[in-house]
Formats: C-alpha cells, structure tokens, sequence
C-alpha cells in the first residue's frame, strides 16, 4: 500500500488523522481515490437512505462594513451612494416569502457597520422573533459578533447572551476563510482574527448555541494553511461539539483578485474529500452548489457530503462577485433521487422535517459534555 492508501484506509476505519496525514493527502491528486473514501466514512456516519436539504433566505441585512476584504465585491462604505440597511417593512416581506415557500430559517448577515449600536441587533431579533416564533434567525458571523464585541466594549459572552436572550438561534460559520493568521491579514483588514473568530464560536457553544464552520479556499493560501484551518475546526469541536455541519467552496474571482486562477471543480471536490476525512467529530458536510453549479453539486453527494445545502430563495454577496447559480426546490429533490438517495428537508439542527417525520441529529441545545468524535468502522470500497 501507498503511504496515502494506508491514511485513507485509517479514516475510512474511522482512526483520526494527523496534520501530517492531512499534508500527504493534499499531496494526492487522485481524485477517484480520495472520493471513495470520503464516501465511504460518509456512507458509515450517515447509513440512512435519504440525503438532506433545507429552505432558508441568506438576507443581507446591510451592505456597510468596516472591514475591507480583498476578495469581497459585496462590501460599502457609509458614504457610498448604494450603501443600505434594510427597512423593518422589507426583512418582514422576505421572512414571510421564506415561510410561504415552506422555509423555517433566515440566514441573516451584513457588514460590520461601524455606527449600529448592540441595541439595535437585540430590538431587531426581538421583532422578528415575535413576528415569526417558528422562524429560526440563524444569524451574524463571527467576524461581526466580534465587531459588536469591540464597538460596545462590552465582553464578548455578554454580547452573546444579549443576543440569545433577544432571539438568536444559531450562529453561521462566515468570515471564516482560511483561519490561519498570515492568510487573514493578507487578505483582509479591520477583520477578526483566527483566535478571535474561534473565541466567538468557543463562547457561543459554551451558551448552549450550535452553529455552523466554513472554510473559502483557492486564493492565497497554502495546502498546509488548508489543513491548519481543518485541525483548528477538528480542536475546538473537541472542546465544545457546538459544530453541526461544515461548509466549503471556492473563492469566486469575478471582480475582485481577478488575477487569482479560479479554484475549478476538481480542487472544490477533492478539498471537500479531505475535509470529510479529517473532520471525524463534525456529523454534517454540505455540498456548496450555489458555488459550484447543480451538477458539481450533486457530484459532492459522493465526495464527502450528506446534505444540498439550502435552497438559498435569495444570495447577494457570491452573486456580487458574479457568480450566479440557482436550482428550484424540485431540481433540488431530483439531485439527491437521481444520486440514489430519498430527498428529506431538515432544519438547522440536521432534525429532518417533512416527509418521513422528524428525526434528530441534535437536540438543539448543546450536550453537557463535549460531544465525542464519530467513532465505527466501514470497509474501503473497491
């Protein structure tokens, strides 16, 4: 055997892999082999016969931030002639054609806007959660609870607590691109991070909050800074088990560092492949379709991921970077029937909803002690 057959087969055996594993596997360009064996810890964590989906809105709330990301073409200045933030009247209207749409969730995120004030977030969570109690506001990365953190010089799980106590339900993994320092302060200013980006996730879990972890990749960063991210994700998941799913995708050049060489399919599917296989305590890997067009998408059901994502009713800040993809609910569904698997809507939570009842993954708080790496064994499939 090869010295990456004897990781691969390590991890389909569900034996935690090193970061010197994690550096060997980058090294491998097979694909197929990679594939196989992402699916084959897959297929061992999750032997169910559906594939999940979900129905939210990723609704930009502003447009202003403080921070300036190279890569980012969503991002104003206050003073620029098409800086906002959405009147109340608008968020209601497109909460409610979430819900029409048999949506239960809003992916609510801006910019760091440098004058909103924490009061403003807790009487804004406030009215929406008692406009819409069954709606939940899955809402501000961590760069901008760090924000929050900093401009109401109030200690961070303070602003945490303010924020759950006034309606927050989960805290989504943006802002996180690459968590390696050289990375984030060549690519970003004014900006949260790595240990702070991580502190925020820390504290929320230790609230009793889940939430997702991302990683954006195929700009400046080296393989080694792919799997230092992987392994800080892997550490504090240890630490906490407040992680319900991971999420990768590509940089989208478009307008911005258009010099960069756009990140292809093959790069997106073999990272994820990876990432299934190192992150052996994160139940849940998401196919980024929205990123990588429906068929790559479908195709990632194979390399590591057991869930389509959202259906994404509304995007903005991959769309500003010119990258537009958009599948229906039913092109959803016969993605997953057509990869072999029964389509089954979930909330947040990874609870499947729907069709076939409700079974959960995670009982929505979080487990008193740290939650356990996904253990068992599979074969490696020929």
């Amino acid at each position: 055997m090869t010295p990456v057959d004897t990781i691969l087969a390590k991890a389909v055996a569900g034996t935690r892999l090193t970061p010197a594993d994690g550096a060997e596997l980058f090294r491998c360009r097979d694909l197929h082999k990679l594939g196989r064996a992402a699916h084959a810890v897959t297929t061992r964590l999750h032997p169910e016969p559906y594939r999940t989906f979900n129905i939210d809105r990723n609704v930009n709330y502003t447009n202003v931030c403080a921070a300036v990301c190279d890569f980012c073409a969503f991002y104003r200045k206050s003073t620029d002639a098409d800086a906002y933030v959405l009147p109340r009247e608008e968020l209601y209207r497109k909460i409610e054609e979430t819900v029409a749409l048999g949506g239960d969730q809003i992916l609510m995120q801006g910019g760091m806007h440098p004058a909103l004030k924490l009061e403003w977030y807790e009487d804004l969570l406030r009215d929406l959660k008692a406009r819409y109690l069954h709606v939940n506001l899955h809402a501000f990365s961590p760069p901008e609870v760090w924000h929050f953190h900093k401009i109401n010089k109030l200690p961070l799980r303070q602003v945490l607590q303010r924020l759950k106590d006034a309606g927050l339900g989960s805290l989504p993994g943006g802002g996180g691109e690459i968590l390696v320092d050289r990375v984030r302060k060549e690519l970003t200013k004014n900006k949260a991070l790595t240990d702070e980006w991580l502190e925020v996730c820390r504290v929320w879990h230790q609230l009793g909050g889940k939430g997702t972890c991302t990683m954006m990749f195929g700009h400046v960063e080296t393989d080694a800074d792919r799997v230092e991210h992987l392994d800080r994700l892997r550490a504090l998941q240890d630490e906490t088990g407040g992680f319900t799913a991971f999420i990768c995708w590509t940089m989208q050049p478009g307008h911005k560092m258009s010099d960069v060489p756009e990140a292809g399919a093959f790069e997106y599917l073999r990272t994820q492949a990876i990432a299934r296989l190192y992150l052996d305590n994160i139940p849940n890997i998401q196919s980024s379709w929205v990123t990588q067009g429906g068929k790559i998408g479908q195709l990632a059901l194979f390399f590591g991921a057991n869930d389509m994502g959202s259906l994404m009713i509304e995007e903005n800040v991959v769309a500003s970077a010119g990258t537009v993809h958009h599948l229906t609910l039913e092109e959803i569904k016969r993605s997953i029937r057509e990869a072999g698997w029964e389509p089954r809507q979930r909330d947040v939570f990874y609870r499947v909803i729907g069709e076939g009842g409700r079974v959960p993954v995670w009982e929505g708080e979080a487990p008193a002690e740290p939650t356990p790496r996904l253990g068992g064994s599979l074969a490696l499939p020929n």
